[in-house]
Protein backbone atom coordinates (compact mmCIF):
# COMPACT_ATOMS: atom_id res chain seq x y z
CA UNK A 1 0.00 0.00 0.00
CA UNK A 2 1.41 3.51 -0.96
CA UNK A 3 0.21 6.96 -0.04
CA UNK A 4 -0.85 7.82 -3.76
CA UNK A 5 -2.22 4.62 -4.70
CA UNK A 6 -6.17 6.07 -5.36
CA UNK A 7 -4.10 7.80 -8.63
CA UNK A 8 -3.70 4.38 -10.12
CA UNK A 9 -6.14 1.76 -11.34
CA UNK A 10 -7.86 -0.51 -8.46
CA UNK A 11 -6.95 -3.81 -10.47
CA UNK A 12 -3.27 -2.92 -11.33
CA UNK A 13 -0.62 -5.33 -9.96
CA UNK A 14 1.26 -1.77 -7.96
CA UNK A 15 4.12 -0.68 -8.33
CA UNK A 16 6.80 -2.99 -9.96
CA UNK A 17 9.47 -4.78 -8.43
CA UNK A 18 12.32 -3.06 -9.96
CA UNK A 19 11.07 0.48 -9.25
CA UNK A 20 10.36 -0.88 -5.69
CA UNK A 21 14.07 -1.30 -5.56
CA UNK A 22 15.50 1.66 -7.05
CA UNK A 23 12.55 4.26 -5.11
CA UNK A 24 12.79 2.78 -1.74
CA UNK A 25 14.78 4.87 1.02
CA UNK A 26 13.88 3.57 3.49
CA UNK A 27 17.33 1.86 4.01
CA UNK A 28 18.77 5.40 4.77
CA UNK A 29 15.99 7.60 5.30
CA UNK A 30 15.42 6.13 8.83
CA UNK A 31 18.31 8.65 10.22
CA UNK A 32 15.33 11.07 9.90
CA UNK A 33 13.08 8.83 11.99
CA UNK A 34 13.17 11.19 15.30
CA UNK A 35 13.10 14.21 12.95
CA UNK A 36 10.18 12.94 11.19
CA UNK A 37 8.35 12.42 14.79
CA UNK A 38 9.16 16.14 16.15
CA UNK A 39 8.16 17.73 12.55
CA UNK A 40 4.96 15.23 12.87
CA UNK A 41 4.19 16.50 16.50
CA UNK A 42 4.37 19.88 15.22
CA UNK A 43 2.40 19.99 12.67
CA UNK A 44 -0.45 17.37 14.55
CA UNK A 45 -0.54 20.94 16.72
CA UNK A 46 -0.60 23.47 13.93
CA UNK A 47 -3.37 21.35 12.51
CA UNK A 48 -5.39 22.04 15.95
CA UNK A 49 -4.22 25.39 16.07
CA UNK A 50 -6.28 25.52 12.77
CA UNK A 51 -9.35 24.15 13.90
CA UNK A 52 -8.81 21.05 11.40
CA UNK A 53 -8.30 18.61 14.12
CA UNK A 54 -10.38 19.12 17.18
CA UNK A 55 -8.74 18.88 20.72
CA UNK A 56 -9.87 15.37 21.02
CA UNK A 57 -8.26 14.58 17.81
CA UNK A 58 -4.89 16.44 18.48
CA UNK A 59 -4.63 14.94 22.16
CA UNK A 60 -4.99 11.38 20.46
CA UNK A 61 -2.85 12.06 17.16
CA UNK A 62 0.02 13.37 19.38
CA UNK A 63 -0.51 10.13 21.27
CA UNK A 64 -0.46 8.07 18.57
CA UNK A 65 2.81 9.50 17.50
CA UNK A 66 4.58 10.07 20.23
CA UNK A 67 3.91 6.20 20.71
CA UNK A 68 5.66 5.62 17.70
CA UNK A 69 8.78 8.05 18.41
CA UNK A 70 9.25 5.78 21.79
CA UNK A 71 9.22 2.73 19.48
CA UNK A 72 11.55 3.87 16.76
CA UNK A 73 13.71 5.30 19.89
CA UNK A 74 13.56 1.77 21.86
CA UNK A 75 14.63 -0.38 18.51
CA UNK A 76 11.09 -2.30 19.13
CA UNK A 77 9.29 -0.20 16.16
CA UNK A 78 8.76 -3.28 13.47
CA UNK A 79 9.15 -1.76 9.80
CA UNK A 80 7.00 -3.24 7.04
CA UNK A 81 7.84 -4.29 3.37
CA UNK A 82 5.17 -1.40 2.27
CA UNK A 83 7.13 1.05 3.86
CA UNK A 84 8.79 3.34 1.42
CA UNK A 85 10.23 5.87 3.24
CA UNK A 86 10.59 7.03 6.61
CA UNK A 87 7.32 8.90 6.35
CA UNK A 88 5.27 6.67 4.83
CA UNK A 89 6.76 4.43 8.22
CA UNK A 90 5.66 6.70 10.66
CA UNK A 91 2.15 7.59 9.24
CA UNK A 92 1.45 3.80 8.63
CA UNK A 93 2.36 2.77 12.62
CA UNK A 94 0.39 6.15 13.37
CA UNK A 95 -2.47 4.92 11.59
CA UNK A 96 -2.17 1.42 13.37
CA UNK A 97 -2.53 2.72 16.36
CA UNK A 98 -4.74 5.58 16.10
CA UNK A 99 -7.00 3.86 13.86
CA UNK A 100 -9.31 6.04 11.12
CA UNK A 101 -7.78 9.22 12.85
CA UNK A 102 -4.46 8.41 11.08
CA UNK A 103 -5.48 9.12 7.88
CA UNK A 104 -5.97 13.02 8.95
CA UNK A 105 -2.09 12.89 9.92
CA UNK A 106 -0.98 14.23 6.61
CA UNK A 107 -3.39 16.83 5.82
CA UNK A 108 -2.42 19.85 4.82
CA UNK A 109 1.68 18.46 4.04
CA UNK A 110 3.06 16.74 1.11
CA UNK A 111 6.53 14.58 1.53
CA UNK A 112 8.17 17.52 -0.05
CA UNK A 113 7.62 19.67 2.51
CA UNK A 114 7.99 17.10 5.08
CA UNK A 115 11.82 15.66 3.91
CA UNK A 116 12.37 19.47 3.40
CA UNK A 117 11.76 19.84 7.10
CA UNK A 118 13.25 16.43 8.62
CA UNK A 119 16.22 17.34 7.05
CA UNK A 120 17.03 20.80 8.04
CA UNK A 121 16.29 19.53 11.51
CA UNK A 122 18.86 17.13 10.98
CA UNK A 123 21.66 18.78 9.65
CA UNK A 124 20.73 22.02 12.74
CA UNK A 125 21.35 19.38 15.27
CA UNK A 126 23.96 17.09 13.37
CA UNK A 127 26.33 20.43 12.34
CA UNK A 128 26.51 21.60 15.60
CA UNK A 129 28.03 18.10 16.99
CA UNK A 130 30.26 18.41 14.13
CA UNK A 131 31.53 21.88 15.14
CA UNK A 132 31.80 20.59 18.78
CA UNK A 133 33.89 18.05 18.01
CA UNK A 134 35.99 20.23 15.99
CA UNK A 135 36.73 22.56 19.01
CA UNK A 136 37.65 19.04 21.53
CA UNK A 137 39.87 18.43 18.88
CA UNK A 138 41.47 22.09 19.30
CA UNK A 139 41.57 21.55 23.12
CA UNK A 140 44.02 19.04 22.44
CA UNK A 141 46.04 21.53 19.84
CA UNK A 142 46.08 23.96 22.64
CA UNK A 143 47.03 21.51 25.56
CA UNK A 144 49.90 19.98 23.51
CA UNK A 145 50.63 23.94 22.10
CA UNK A 146 50.92 24.47 26.05
CA UNK A 147 53.34 21.69 26.83
CA UNK A 148 55.71 22.36 24.46
CA UNK A 149 56.68 25.39 25.86
CA UNK A 150 59.91 27.19 23.91
CA UNK A 151 60.23 23.88 21.46
CA UNK A 152 60.75 25.09 18.00
CA UNK A 153 61.42 23.21 14.73
CA UNK A 154 62.11 23.72 11.19
CA UNK A 155 58.99 25.49 9.04
CA UNK A 156 58.70 24.91 5.38
CA UNK A 157 57.66 26.25 2.21
CA UNK A 158 58.12 24.10 -0.51
CA UNK A 159 58.42 21.22 1.63
CA UNK A 160 62.29 22.77 2.41
CA UNK A 161 63.58 23.93 5.17
CA UNK A 162 62.81 27.62 5.63
CA UNK A 163 63.01 29.31 9.04
CA UNK A 164 62.27 27.98 12.59
CA UNK A 165 59.24 28.30 14.27
CA UNK A 166 58.31 27.28 17.52
CA UNK A 167 55.88 24.36 18.16
CA UNK A 168 53.58 25.99 19.86
CA UNK A 169 53.26 27.97 16.90
CA UNK A 170 52.83 25.30 14.44
CA UNK A 171 50.34 23.24 16.08
CA UNK A 172 48.51 26.80 16.75
CA UNK A 173 48.04 27.16 12.89
CA UNK A 174 45.92 23.88 12.67
CA UNK A 175 44.24 25.29 15.20
CA UNK A 176 43.22 28.51 13.38
CA UNK A 177 42.24 26.75 10.30
CA UNK A 178 39.82 24.52 12.50
CA UNK A 179 38.06 27.68 14.17
CA UNK A 180 37.09 28.73 10.05
CA UNK A 181 35.69 25.75 10.07
CA UNK A 182 33.46 25.72 12.87
CA UNK A 183 32.51 29.67 11.83
CA UNK A 184 31.71 28.10 8.80
CA UNK A 185 29.62 25.11 10.29
CA UNK A 186 27.79 27.87 12.09
CA UNK A 187 27.05 30.27 9.74
CA UNK A 188 24.93 27.35 7.74
CA UNK A 189 23.12 26.34 10.87
CA UNK A 190 22.20 29.74 10.85
CA UNK A 191 21.29 29.70 7.38
CA UNK A 192 19.33 26.48 6.90
CA UNK A 193 17.73 27.31 10.26
CA UNK A 194 14.06 27.78 7.97
CA UNK A 195 11.43 25.93 8.47
CA UNK A 196 9.94 24.53 5.09
CA UNK A 197 7.16 23.27 6.91
CA UNK A 198 3.53 23.82 5.42
CA UNK A 199 4.99 24.63 1.60
CA UNK A 200 3.30 21.42 0.81
CA UNK A 201 3.90 20.23 -2.36
CA UNK A 202 5.05 22.91 -3.91
CA UNK A 203 2.15 25.64 -3.71
CA UNK A 204 1.35 25.65 -0.11
CA UNK A 205 -2.41 24.68 0.78
CA UNK A 206 -6.09 25.88 0.63
CA UNK A 207 -6.56 25.07 4.26
CA UNK A 208 -6.28 27.89 7.68
CA UNK A 209 -1.87 26.27 8.41
CA UNK A 210 0.19 28.70 10.20
CA UNK A 211 3.46 28.01 8.83
CA UNK A 212 5.07 30.74 11.29
CA UNK A 213 3.42 28.60 14.24
CA UNK A 214 5.30 25.02 13.24
CA UNK A 215 8.40 26.65 12.92
CA UNK A 216 8.08 27.70 16.18
CA UNK A 217 7.46 24.97 17.50
CA UNK A 218 10.17 23.20 16.04
CA UNK A 219 12.72 25.86 16.84
CA UNK A 220 13.59 27.57 13.68
CA UNK A 221 14.06 31.36 13.54
CA UNK A 222 11.87 31.30 10.24
CA UNK A 223 9.24 30.27 8.00
CA UNK A 224 9.99 29.60 4.49
CA UNK A 225 9.29 32.38 1.69
CA UNK A 226 8.20 31.27 -1.54
CA UNK A 227 7.09 27.87 -1.45
CA UNK A 228 8.52 26.55 -4.75
CA UNK A 229 11.99 27.31 -2.81
CA UNK A 230 11.34 25.71 -0.22
CA UNK A 231 10.57 22.25 -1.30
CA UNK A 232 13.68 22.41 -3.80
CA UNK A 233 16.49 23.92 -1.84
CA UNK A 234 19.08 21.84 -0.93
CA UNK A 235 21.82 24.71 -0.85
CA UNK A 236 22.19 24.16 2.81
CA UNK A 237 22.80 19.99 1.74
CA UNK A 238 25.73 21.58 -0.50
CA UNK A 239 27.33 23.95 2.20
CA UNK A 240 27.42 21.75 4.36
CA UNK A 241 28.55 18.90 2.55
CA UNK A 242 31.57 22.02 1.58
CA UNK A 243 32.00 22.74 4.91
CA UNK A 244 32.60 18.84 5.86
CA UNK A 245 34.92 18.52 2.33
CA UNK A 246 37.20 21.47 3.95
CA UNK A 247 37.32 20.50 7.24
CA UNK A 248 38.08 16.51 5.96
CA UNK A 249 41.26 18.64 3.79
CA UNK A 250 42.07 20.10 7.20
CA UNK A 251 42.19 17.10 8.70
CA UNK A 252 44.29 15.44 5.33
CA UNK A 253 46.41 18.16 6.12
CA UNK A 254 47.06 16.92 9.75
CA UNK A 255 47.00 13.62 9.04
CA UNK A 256 50.16 14.53 6.13
CA UNK A 257 52.01 15.97 8.82
CA UNK A 258 52.30 13.04 11.13
CA UNK A 259 52.32 10.52 8.33
CA UNK A 260 55.50 12.56 7.41
CA UNK A 261 57.40 13.19 10.97
CA UNK A 262 56.50 9.54 12.12
CA UNK A 263 59.03 8.82 9.66
CA UNK A 264 62.42 7.39 10.32
CA UNK A 265 63.46 10.47 7.84
CA UNK A 266 62.45 12.82 10.03
CA UNK A 267 61.76 11.17 13.51
CA UNK A 268 60.12 14.43 14.47
CA UNK A 269 57.50 12.31 16.74
CA UNK A 270 56.78 8.63 17.87
CA UNK A 271 53.43 7.75 17.50
CA UNK A 272 51.00 6.15 21.08
CA UNK A 273 50.50 2.36 20.51
CA UNK A 274 47.07 3.05 20.79
CA UNK A 275 46.77 5.31 17.90
CA UNK A 276 49.25 3.12 15.70
CA UNK A 277 48.53 -0.17 13.49
CA UNK A 278 50.96 -3.18 12.74
CA UNK A 279 52.07 -4.93 10.16
CA UNK A 280 50.70 -8.26 9.27
CA UNK A 281 53.81 -9.38 7.56
CA UNK A 282 56.57 -7.36 8.64
CA UNK A 283 57.37 -7.71 12.91
CA UNK A 284 59.24 -4.07 12.85
CA UNK A 285 56.49 -2.12 11.30
CA UNK A 286 54.25 0.90 13.62
CA UNK A 287 51.86 2.42 11.08
CA UNK A 288 50.39 5.81 11.02
CA UNK A 289 46.94 4.40 10.33
CA UNK A 290 45.11 6.87 11.75
CA UNK A 291 46.81 10.02 10.24
CA UNK A 292 46.20 8.44 6.39
CA UNK A 293 42.72 7.50 6.70
CA UNK A 294 42.39 11.56 7.98
CA UNK A 295 44.34 12.03 4.51
CA UNK A 296 42.52 8.92 2.36
CA UNK A 297 38.76 10.13 3.52
CA UNK A 298 39.10 13.45 2.31
CA UNK A 299 39.02 12.48 -1.49
CA UNK A 300 35.11 11.00 -0.23
CA UNK A 301 34.38 14.23 1.07
CA UNK A 302 35.27 16.04 -1.99
CA UNK A 303 33.42 13.15 -4.20
CA UNK A 304 30.18 13.86 -1.60
CA UNK A 305 30.38 17.22 -2.53
CA UNK A 306 30.75 17.41 -6.20
CA UNK A 307 28.38 14.47 -6.67
CA UNK A 308 25.42 16.80 -4.90
CA UNK A 309 26.86 20.03 -7.07
CA UNK A 310 26.34 17.71 -9.87
CA UNK A 311 22.96 16.28 -8.86
CA UNK A 312 21.51 20.28 -8.43
CA UNK A 313 22.95 21.90 -11.59
CA UNK A 314 20.07 21.06 -13.79
CA UNK A 315 17.08 20.37 -11.61
CA UNK A 316 13.64 22.43 -12.82
CA UNK A 317 11.40 24.09 -9.82
CA UNK A 318 10.60 22.36 -7.68
CA UNK A 319 10.69 18.77 -6.29
CA UNK A 320 12.22 16.36 -8.05
CA UNK A 321 12.99 12.74 -6.93
CA UNK A 322 16.59 13.68 -7.95
CA UNK A 323 16.57 15.30 -4.30
CA UNK A 324 16.57 11.39 -2.54
CA UNK A 325 20.35 12.03 -4.01
CA UNK A 326 20.80 14.18 -1.10
CA UNK A 327 20.80 12.12 1.94
CA UNK A 328 23.21 9.51 1.48
CA UNK A 329 26.46 11.38 0.94
CA UNK A 330 25.37 13.94 3.80
CA UNK A 331 25.06 11.52 6.08
CA UNK A 332 28.17 9.58 5.05
CA UNK A 333 29.91 12.45 5.48
CA UNK A 334 28.76 13.89 8.84
CA UNK A 335 29.83 9.97 9.96
CA UNK A 336 33.14 9.90 8.37
CA UNK A 337 33.94 13.15 9.86
CA UNK A 338 32.76 12.52 13.44
CA UNK A 339 35.01 9.43 12.84
CA UNK A 340 38.02 11.07 12.23
CA UNK A 341 37.86 14.13 14.44
CA UNK A 342 38.03 11.93 17.88
CA UNK A 343 40.63 9.67 16.23
CA UNK A 344 42.87 12.33 15.60
CA UNK A 345 42.56 14.45 18.56
CA UNK A 346 43.69 10.78 20.33
CA UNK A 347 46.36 10.78 18.34
CA UNK A 348 47.40 14.38 18.59
CA UNK A 349 47.00 14.27 22.25
CA UNK A 350 49.29 11.05 22.99
CA UNK A 351 52.00 11.92 20.32
CA UNK A 352 55.56 11.83 21.85
CA UNK A 353 57.42 14.75 19.69
CA UNK A 354 61.06 14.67 19.82
CA UNK A 355 62.06 17.95 20.80
CA UNK A 356 65.78 17.33 20.27
CA UNK A 357 65.54 15.98 16.20
CA UNK A 358 62.88 18.98 15.71
CA UNK A 359 65.47 21.63 16.70
CA UNK A 360 68.89 20.00 15.44
CA UNK A 361 66.89 20.38 12.07
CA UNK A 362 66.23 23.58 13.03
CA UNK A 363 69.28 25.23 13.47
CA UNK A 364 71.03 24.53 10.52
CA UNK A 365 72.92 28.23 9.74
CA UNK A 366 70.89 28.80 6.61
CA UNK A 367 67.28 28.88 8.54
CA UNK A 368 69.03 32.15 9.77
CA UNK A 369 69.55 34.03 6.81
CA UNK A 370 66.83 36.53 6.43
CA UNK A 371 67.73 37.48 9.89
CA UNK A 372 71.71 38.42 8.43
CA UNK A 373 69.51 40.72 5.56
CA UNK A 374 67.06 42.13 8.18
CA UNK A 375 70.12 43.13 10.25
CA UNK A 376 71.73 44.78 7.25
CA UNK A 377 68.16 46.51 6.32
CA UNK A 378 68.42 47.86 9.91
CA UNK A 379 71.73 49.23 9.19
CA UNK A 380 70.16 51.04 6.18
CA UNK A 381 70.95 48.68 3.47
CA UNK A 382 68.48 47.93 0.45
CA UNK A 383 66.28 44.77 1.16
CA UNK A 384 67.43 43.54 -2.14
CA UNK A 385 70.98 44.37 -2.30
CA UNK A 386 71.02 42.58 1.25
CA UNK A 387 69.39 39.66 0.02
CA UNK A 388 71.66 39.01 -2.71
CA UNK A 389 75.15 39.82 -0.67
CA UNK A 390 73.43 36.84 2.07
CA UNK A 391 71.93 34.77 -0.60
CA UNK A 392 75.98 35.30 -1.88
CA UNK A 393 77.15 33.92 1.15
CA UNK A 394 75.00 31.01 1.40
CA UNK A 395 76.41 30.12 -2.01
CA UNK A 396 79.73 30.16 -1.28
CA UNK A 397 79.55 28.52 2.23
CA UNK A 398 77.84 25.36 0.38
CA UNK A 399 80.28 25.49 -2.88
CA UNK A 400 83.25 25.93 -0.95
CA UNK A 401 82.10 23.66 2.75
CA UNK A 402 82.85 26.47 4.65
CA UNK A 403 80.52 26.96 7.86
CA UNK A 404 78.45 30.11 6.79
CA UNK A 405 79.12 31.26 10.62
CA UNK A 406 82.89 31.92 9.08
CA UNK A 407 81.70 33.78 6.24
CA UNK A 408 79.35 35.84 8.22
CA UNK A 409 81.99 36.54 11.32
CA UNK A 410 84.63 37.62 8.06
CA UNK A 411 82.47 39.51 5.67
CA UNK A 412 83.19 43.62 6.53
CA UNK A 413 78.84 44.60 6.77
CA UNK A 414 78.54 41.58 8.81
CA UNK A 415 81.20 40.39 11.58
CA UNK A 416 80.69 38.89 14.73
CA UNK A 417 77.21 40.85 15.76
CA UNK A 418 75.55 38.72 13.08
CA UNK A 419 78.00 35.56 13.48
CA UNK A 420 75.70 35.97 16.71
CA UNK A 421 72.50 35.67 14.85
CA UNK A 422 73.27 32.01 13.42
CA UNK A 423 73.58 30.06 16.92
CA UNK A 424 71.01 27.35 17.87
CA UNK A 425 68.04 28.90 19.31
CA UNK A 426 68.86 32.43 18.64
CA UNK A 427 66.64 32.80 14.98
CA UNK A 428 63.43 31.86 16.15
CA UNK A 429 63.53 34.52 19.36
CA UNK A 430 63.62 37.13 16.62
CA UNK A 431 59.76 36.53 15.50
CA UNK A 432 58.40 39.38 17.13
CA UNK A 433 55.87 40.93 14.86
CA UNK A 434 51.87 40.17 16.15
CA UNK A 435 50.68 36.18 15.02
CA UNK A 436 54.87 35.49 14.33
CA UNK A 437 56.15 32.42 15.44
CA UNK A 438 58.57 33.80 18.50
CA UNK A 439 57.87 33.07 22.44
CA UNK A 440 55.92 36.56 22.93
CA UNK A 441 53.81 36.70 20.11
CA UNK A 442 52.67 32.78 20.22
CA UNK A 443 52.09 33.97 23.99
CA UNK A 444 49.84 36.40 22.97
CA UNK A 445 48.21 33.97 20.02
CA UNK A 446 48.24 31.33 22.86
CA UNK A 447 45.21 33.93 24.93
CA UNK A 448 43.27 34.79 22.02
CA UNK A 449 43.11 31.56 20.80
CA UNK A 450 41.54 30.36 24.40
CA UNK A 451 39.16 33.43 23.74
CA UNK A 452 38.29 32.52 20.57
CA UNK A 453 37.92 28.83 21.57
CA UNK A 454 35.08 30.32 24.46
CA UNK A 455 33.65 32.48 22.24
CA UNK A 456 33.12 29.35 19.71
CA UNK A 457 31.76 26.84 22.35
CA UNK A 458 29.08 29.81 23.99
CA UNK A 459 28.23 29.90 19.90
CA UNK A 460 27.30 25.74 19.75
CA UNK A 461 25.54 25.99 23.03
CA UNK A 462 23.40 28.87 22.12
CA UNK A 463 22.15 27.43 19.04
CA UNK A 464 21.95 24.07 20.07
CA UNK A 465 19.82 25.49 23.53
CA UNK A 466 17.68 27.18 20.61
CA UNK A 467 17.27 23.81 19.17
CA UNK A 468 14.09 21.64 19.58
CA UNK A 469 14.82 18.21 20.15
CA UNK A 470 13.86 15.69 18.41
CA UNK A 471 10.59 14.03 19.67
CA UNK A 472 10.09 16.81 21.88
CA UNK A 473 8.69 19.70 19.85
CA UNK A 474 7.06 22.70 21.40
CA UNK A 475 4.59 21.95 24.17
CA UNK A 476 1.61 19.37 24.38
CA UNK A 477 -1.89 21.16 24.65
CA UNK A 478 -3.82 20.47 27.56
CA UNK A 479 -5.70 17.02 27.66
Amino acid sequence: MTLWQGRFAADADGMADEVARLTVSIGFDKELASDDIAASLAHVRGLGKAGILTDEEVAALLDAVERVGMELASGSFVFSLSDEDVHTAVERRATELAGELGAKLHTGRSRNDQVATDLRLWCRRSLLQVAADVVALQDVLLRRAREAGDAYLPGYTHLQRAQPVLLAHHLLAHGWALARDVDRLIATVERLDVSPLGAGALAGSSLPLDPDFVAEELGFSARFENSLDAVSDRDFVAEALFDLALLGVHLSRMGEEIVLWSSEEWGFCALDDAYATGSSMLPQKKNPDVAELARGKSGRLIGHLTGMLATLKALPLAYNRDLQEDKEPLFDAVAQVRAILPALAGLYGTVEWDHDRMQAAADGPASAAVDLAEMLVGDGMPFRRAHALVAGLVRDSLARHVPLSELVQAHPDLGDAAARLLEPGVAVTRRTTPGAAGPAAVAAQVERFVRRLDVDRSRITLHGAETVQPGSAGASPDR
